[in-house]
């Protein structure tokens, strides 16, 4: 199809699974905004990007209201994903715990404040209710202990799939192996035209979203389009657990320790720490398995929350990318100046718990102008620009 010319009302660059909740949304309210003709291009394989490596975390422990009314609301589609997406997310209930020292202590109850002041369920809870929670848990070091009772994990790539397939269903075309190559704007620059392909096609449309993870810098730089964001690698751990030692425990966070770990299955444990700091500059080059070092330091200090993990058994390890901005908050807008241009990114770590919403916001941006569920003004990116940066809560990445 070199050279072939198509059209559609809107392509969609990215088959993560934001790309898929985007398309998803959009075609489950086409009637709302007429925007029928909606095409996905993937690089790769759907959820072949930072989807696949996804912690699946589920939780609302955030500083700012809008990233935990994200949280919040995404729960609530995860909870009843079957009826509102259909398909099956992996959603799995465990509870989630968020330790806080001495010193993180003002900031942990303002912020557990905040996620209540949006409607989360969580709360500070005691000592002696954290040891019935999760038995064998070392606890005495922690000024104070969060518990969100309907947190959890759910599966990435699974949802990504659902997402998908209910798409395909809606009447997207979903073009795997096509990476997008450039995106076309009128003679003046003001407007989105085409979309063209890495293989010479050309998609003509008025809407161009781009949802492309660690790409996105790469992807828009030509366009003259700069945004602050900047790919780093993150490692996960799986650890077998001796189950008479250690049958089951909730998910959670440790704020001292810097790290975050959720059961995963019968008798595994997952932990990462959310590091922001090894950047990566060429996100198709990236050592894919868990350092030596990494695994070392974070077997260490989850240990040290649960001793029993001291003689678990490796099981696995591997590192993704994430996408991340200066104030650890995603990207949802319109690039101003370009009419019908639109960038949902930098989700810094947070975005496969956020995917269920931000497809619904995206879809009433794209399809009515403004998203009107809940304000996403603080994610503009605009805010850069202006020194409106969100609070960061936390020197720990992965909360903020």
């Amino acid at each position: 199809m070199t050279g072939a010319t198509e059209t559609a009302d809107v392509v969609i660059i990215g088959g993560g699974v934001m790309g898929c909740s985007v398309a998803c949304n959009l075609a489950l309210t086409a009637a709302d905004h007429g925007l029928r003709r909606i095409v996905l291009l993937e690089r790769e394989t759907l959820g072949s990007g930072s989807t696949g490596r996804s912690s699946g975390a589920v939780r609302m422990h955030y500083s700012t209201a809008v990233n935990a009314e994200l949280a919040w609301r995404s729960l609530h589609i995860f909870r009843n994903f079957a009826d509102m997406v259909g398909g099956e997310c992996g959603y799995t209930r465990t509870g989630y715990l968020v330790f806080a020292g001495a010193d993180d202590l003002p900031s942990f109850r303002a912020n557990i404040a905040t996620q209540q002041s949006v409607g989360v369920t969580t709360d500070i809870i005691s000592a002696a209710d954290t040891a019935e929670l999760a038995p064998g848990f070392e606890v005495a070091d922690a000024a104070a202990i969060a518990y969100e009772p309907y947190s959890g994990h759910a599966d990435a790539s699974g949802t990504a799939y659902a997402y998908a397939t209910r798409a395909r269903a809606e009447g997207v075309t979903i073009r795997l192996q096509t990476p997008a190559a450039a995106i076309e704007t009128s003679e003046d620059g003001s407007r989105v035209v085409a979309v063209r392909t890495a293989t010479g096609e050309r998609i003509e449309t008025g809407i161009a979203v781009v949802v492309t993870g660690p790409w996105t810098a790469r992807f828009l730089a030509p366009h003259g389009i700069e945004v602050p964001l900047v790919a780093t690698r993150h490692e996960v751990l799986h650890f077998r657990r001796q189950l008479d030692v250690l049958p089951y425990h909730p998910g959670g966070a440790d704020i001292g320790n810097r790290i975050y770990f959720r059961p995963e299955g019968q008798d595994l444990t997952l932990v990462g720490n959310g590091n922001h700091s090894d950047v990566v500059d060429d996100p198709e080059v990236f050592a894919q398995r868990a350092s030596p070092s990494f695994i070392e330091d974070v077997w260490q200090r989850l240990a040290r929350r649960i001793p029993a993990i001291a003689d678990a058994e490796l099981a696995a390890g591997y590192a993704g990318l994430y996408t991340n901005t200066p104030d650890s908050h995603p990207i949802i807008d319109r690039i101003d100046g370009v009419d019908g241009l639109y960038l949902c990114t930098g989700f810094s770590g947070h975005g496969f718990k956020l995917s269920p919403m931000v497809g619904v916001l995206m879809a009433e941006l794209v399809g009515s102008g403004v998203a009107t569920t809940m304000d996403i003004s603080p994610l503009k990116l605009s805010r850069f620009e202006d020194g409106n940066l969100n609070s960061a809560g936390y020197g720990f990445d992965v909360l903020v």
